[in-house]
């Protein structure tokens, strides 16, 4: 009784391959809540460097600006399921090779920039393909509780992995946990591969400059998507300097280590499924001007880290932005959904990862060293004031401030008998 319950509750649940994605969508984050520990405290445990960790973590970060266009237009092209399936093949290659180094001997530096080089590029290939897949797996009705579900389900399963990770890797060290998150993605591609679902209808072959320029223009055409893309670059540069370069060193020397660096992440997570479960029903009447506030917010993580505040006061810091930040999440996914037709989605998504994380690998490698010269407070303090001011000028485009939930673009042709036919083979 429970099953035809919830699918009453949740129509989004009756498509199979909807439920298919939400196994992948628990499984994969799971996986990489034990990257997220294991690849920070190896490198802190093998160098003692914080530049060491900014070098290692750009890399994560550097294929984005190379593989994120290419991975939107293939993504345009193909069903999207297989290209995540080879973006996690390289994650599993990444992750996998490092913790067999790891486990093995004492890895060098550059190999650890090499074997994340690897991972960046599955995760720069990730998610465009992920953006454009939702779409054509659910009709547009239900768009924003399929959304609101694949993120509760994904944060969920990154909540457990983050507080198994940190236990695990302050017991049994970080090559091991970099070992589970390459088989863990391993143990994702017979759940994408099952998908049936097709690849955007096409006439004529395009090119890839063709292809990449109709993207462009597509993204371009949105003052409010170009807006807060460049704001997130920022943001995003600032945050994660600040936050996941030096966090971990923060952790390391005031907070307890691994372990409290696991919870910090694990709270993080309790946070983003209270946001998701909040926001399978709220929707804020201005969407984007939502996004640039809770853009804006960011600033409490590098602020709580300059003190640092005591690990509870960090821990509800973690809480009350996690909760905040999905409900953005599902608004924006569920914005581009609605008024980027379905056939150049990827390709704008693509144009939209490709400007927010375009300077986070400068955000990496100016942290550590930065920190290094001037200390981690004022560093700290740095990252906050940039993400203000960064939030401030983004609300300056009126279409940034006036676009409202409401405004709905017409249908595109043939929409109507797409939805019909996702149903249909549900």
């Amino acid at each position: 009784m429970l099953w035809p319950g919830l699918v009453r509750r949740f129509p989004v649940l009756a498509i199979r391959d909807f439920r298919l994605l939400l196994a992948d969508r628990v499984l994969a984050p799971a996986a990489a809540a034990f990257s997220l520990v294991g690849v920070a405290f190896a490198v802190l445990d093998l160098t003692g460097s914080t530049a060491d960790l900014s070098y290692v973590l750009a890399a994560q970060i550097l294929p984005a600006l190379v593989f994120a266009l290419a991975g939107g237009v293939v993504a345009d092209r193909i069903a999207p399921q297989k290209v995540i399936v080879a973006a996690n093949l390289m994650i599993a290659a990444g992750e996998g090779g490092f913790g067999l180094l790891v486990l093995t001997g004492h890895p060098q530096l550059w190999q650890m920039i090499a074997l994340e080089t690897l991972n960046g590029a599955g995760m720069a290939v990730f998610y465009p393909a992920s953006q454009a897949l939702l779409p054509r797996l659910v009709p547009a009705g239900l768009m924003q509780e399929a959304s609101a579900l694949s993120r509760l389900a994904m944060n969920a399963a990154q909540m457990g992995g983050a507080a198994i990770a940190g236990v695990f890797v302050a017991a049994a060290g970080p090559g091991w946990a970099l070992a589970i998150c390459g088989v863990g993605m391993l143990g994702t591609v017979p759940l994408l591969l099952a998908i049936r679902a097709p690849g955007a209808e096409r006439t004529g072959q395009a090119s890839l400059l063709r292809d990449l320029r109709e993207g462009w223009a597509e993204f371009a055409s949105h003052t409010w998507l170009w807006a807060t893309t460049i704001q997130f670059c920022v943001v995003l540069a600032a945050w994660y300097g600040a936050f996941d370069v030096l966090g971990p060193a923060v952790a390391r020397r005031d907070l307890g280590g691994p372990a409290a660096w696991g919870v910090i992440m694990a709270v993080d997570a309790v946070g983003l499924i209270i946001g998701g479960l909040v926001a399978l029903r709220f929707t804020p009447r201005k969407p984007i001007r939502f996004v640039v506030l809770i853009g804006g917010a960011c600033a409490i993580s590098p602020l709580a880290l300059a003190g640092p505040w005591p690990l509870p006061a960090v821990c509800a810091a973690a809480l009350v932005l996690g909760i905040a930040l999905e409900i953005m999440m599902v608004q924006w996914t569920v914005t581009l959904a609605r008024h980027i037709p379905p056939d150049r989605l990827a390709r704008v998504s693509s144009y939209d990862v490709l400007g927010s994380v375009a300077a986070m690998p400068v955000g990496a490698l100016v942290a550590g060293p930065l920190a290094a010269r001037i200390g981690v407070p004022v560093t700290e303090y740095g990252a906050v004031v940039l993400i203000v001011v960064a939030s401030l000028l983004a609300l300056v485009p009126r279409e940034v401030r006036s676009l409202t939930s409401a405004q709905t673009p017409s249908p595109e042709p043939g929409s109507e008998a797409a939805a019909e036919h996702v149903m249909a083979g549900s």
